[in-house]
């Protein structure tokens, strides 16, 4: 159970942690202190939704089909062996954080539409937490582990970035943070390739 829960854990670690609109909204509303809670509070629901769906739908079907178990099984090889040379490539000419925000208050009805966009529709989410995390967790002994520890993780990050904003802005700003960052993202996806792999 707890290899499933830490498999879960630092898959959507690697992840979620990488620079993308999300984490970039998420970090401009606290800075703003602008319904910050409630907006990290809607990003860790719709992972740990996305996640659930993933894993426990692809679970019955792949149990089901062999076939389909062996493609989700060298697919997400591939998938994490290209994850992890992407932040290789990222850790070699690292990014900063655009902290950028609007002028002007919005209600908090507006802000969470806003993140419901930036979480929703963008189609690198469903690719990451429905496709990937949730075909690799319907291959662990304990799905429901893995899915609770990709939502642990989610959680930690979220809220780190809502609750410590202030602290954080500066530390993510540097390119230096997002290189170290994104060499423990590309170990974490190449050990992860390399436990599928394993497991064939």
């Amino acid at each position: 159970m707890w290899q499933s829960y830490l498999n879960g854990l630092l898959m959507a670690a690697g992840l979620i942690i990488a620079i993308g609109a999300q984490n970039a909204f998420v970090l401009a509303q606290s800075l703003r202190r602008e319904h910050h809670l409630p907006v990290a509070a809607l990003c860790v629901l719709c992972d740990a939704l996305l996640v659930s769906a993933g894993v426990f739908g692809l679970a019955t079907l792949l149990a089901q089909n062999p076939l389909l178990l062996a493609i989700a099984r060298w697919g997400g090889v591939a998938f994490l062996l290209w994850y992890g040379v992407q932040a290789l490539r990222r850790a070699i000419s690292p990014s900063v954080l655009d902290q950028s925000a609007d002028a002007g208050p919005r209600s908090r009805r507006a802000v969470l539409l806003a993140a419901l966009a930036v979480t929703l529709l963008n189609p690198h989410v469903y690719l990451d937490t429905v496709l990937l995390i949730g075909s690799l967790g319907a291959q662990q002994t304990v799905p429901g582990a893995y899915a609770l520890g990709a939502a642990s993780a989610s959680l930690v990050w979220f809220f780190a970035l809502a609750l410590g904003a202030a602290w954080l802005a500066p530390w993510l700003a540097r390119p230096a943070t997002w290189r170290l960052l994104d060499l423990a993202v590309a170990m974490m996806m190449f050990g992860m390739a390399a436990q599928l792999v394993n497991g064939i």
